[in-house]
């Protein structure tokens, strides 16, 4: 028997997919803006910091990034409040750990920034008697997030696209709202098309704007 395709009924339930899709940029937002203080923190104190100070971050960096993201989602949503005192719902269980995910990411994109920021402004910066916290924050982090735009973008890109894992999870987000589609309508072709260009077209706009971003900041401009 061959497969005809019908899409009314997805766009009959369209508002699942909608209202996925705007709870999917939120978990990214927030998880993002969490990750960023966690792997710029990180990577300040990776380059300032001694040997144990590095073993330590290189360690929290390499299990993370060598560990599947569901297994992550997992551990902390039903492994976590099994040996911790610790209750919270889907959402907020997501969030931590997909921020946690984003850090151990950022702190290689920033600590190869803060590496790359030429040594000639940081001696000028001394030489004009800025101290070194002002250095940091007036020289080498602006030129460092110039520097990483590229970077930032591929990364935020990328941890958009994973919010589709908080699914497992039951989440309502894009992918969990074409999930219910398909198990009340059985079209399992349409709503996985029609999701697919959802996420195509979101990320090519995301990506746009923050080409503009970096292009409007570049190094050199």
């Amino acid at each position: 028997m061959g497969y005809h395709l019908n899409f009314a009924l997805v766009w009959r339930h369209f508002d699942k997919l909608w209202g996925g899709l705007i709870l999917s940029l939120e978990l990214a937002a927030a998880s993002i803006a969490i990750g960023m203080l966690i792997g710029l923190a990180l990577a300040v104190a990776y380059v300032s910091g001694g040997r144990v100070v590095r073993t330590v971050i290189s360690t929290y960096v390499e299990f993370i990034r060598n560990v599947p993201l569901i297994l992550l989602v997992y551990l902390v949503f039903y492994g976590l409040p099994t040996v911790v005192d610790i209750r919270y719902d889907a959402t907020t269980s997501f969030v931590v750990t997909l921020a946690v995910y984003a850090g151990a990411h950022l702190v290689e994109v920033f600590r190869s920034g803060l590496e790359a920021v030429p040594r000639g402004q940081l001696d000028a910066g001394k030489a004009i008697g800025l101290t070194p916290w002002q250095r940091l924050v007036d020289v080498r982090l602006p030129t460092m997030f110039r520097i990483t735009l590229p970077a930032l973008s591929n990364t935020f890109i990328s941890l958009f696209k994973d919010t589709s894992v908080a699914s497992v999870i039951s989440v309502p987000e894009l992918t969990y709202g074409a999930q219910w589609i398909n198990l009340n309508t059985f079209r399992i072709v349409e709503v996985y098309l029609v999701t697919a260009g959802i996420y195509l077209i979101t990320g090519y706009a995301l990506l746009f704007g923050l080409r503009l971003i970096e292009h409007r900041f570049r190094v050199g401009s």
